[in-house]
């Protein structure tokens, strides 16, 4: 998939989920739930045991699935992940020398970031997607809104706190999408391998992203049901 296919399905879809585990094994299971819960995506993070072969077997058993990386630190884990086959890398903070080197590797990369000044960095170095962690402890939705004044070409990517309850809420604020880890992949569901928690999940945060973007259609929907 080539980088501009990478960058909008991200967009279309919403959501970029965030899989952090104890195992390999739990993390191939947490994956297959997710994309057959309805979002093709997964970010399999680094803090995983085995991480970059979980992502190479990935890549190659679920070819209609975008594979990234998250929790990228520097510029030799973004190499393992490319050469792993790797379509996106995401920092939980920012590093301009990763985000070079995803450049020049033609890789997608969704810079962390938290502060004003720290975005502005990020989408200087040439990051794709800003991904604002630990949003929820800085203002949730409401933080989002502030940086979207002025920094309205950013694609804003908040992460950490986001979960059913606040969703719509990023989408509104003006959010190009989500990064959700633990409201989407409890680690309860992984211990107990509920796949149909999980999936049950991934639709209703597909739901409201959705929903939150098409607020006409939505309310067009609702009208329907209720006749």
């Amino acid at each position: 998939m080539k980088k501009e296919e990478v960058r909008a399905l991200i967009e279309r879809i919403g959501i970029v989920p965030v899989i952090r585990a104890s195992s390999a094994d739990e993390a191939r299971f947490a994956a297959e739930a997710v994309w057959s819960g309805g979002i093709p995506i997964v970010e399999i993070t680094m803090t995983v045991p085995g991480a970059v072969q979980v992502i190479a077997e990935l890549v190659k058993t679920a070819p209609d699935v975008l594979v990234g990386a998250g929790t990228v630190l520097d510029e030799e884990a973004a190499r393992q992940c490319a050469d792993a086959g790797a379509q996106f890398l995401a920092t939980p903070g920012f590093d301009a020398e990763t985000v070079v080197a995803a450049r020049k590797m033609g890789l997608l990369i969704i810079a962390g970031a938290l502060t004003p000044g720290e975005v502005m960095a990020a989408w200087k170095a040439g990051a794709d997607f800003v991904k604002v962690f630990p949003c929820g402890n800085l203002g949730g939705p409401n933080y989002i809104k502030a940086l979207r004044g002025p920094f309205p070409q950013v694609p804003l990517v908040p992460t950490g706190g986001v979960n059913l309850e606040t969703a719509a809420d990023y989408i509104r604020a003006g959010a190009a999408a989500l990064g959700v880890g633990g409201e989407l992949v409890q680690k309860e569901a992984l211990q107990l391998r509920n796949g149909d928690l999980i999936r049950g999940f991934a639709r209703e945060f597909v739901e409201l992203v959705k929903r939150a973007r098409n607020p006409a259609v939505s309310s067009s929907e609702r009208t329907a049901q209720a006749r």
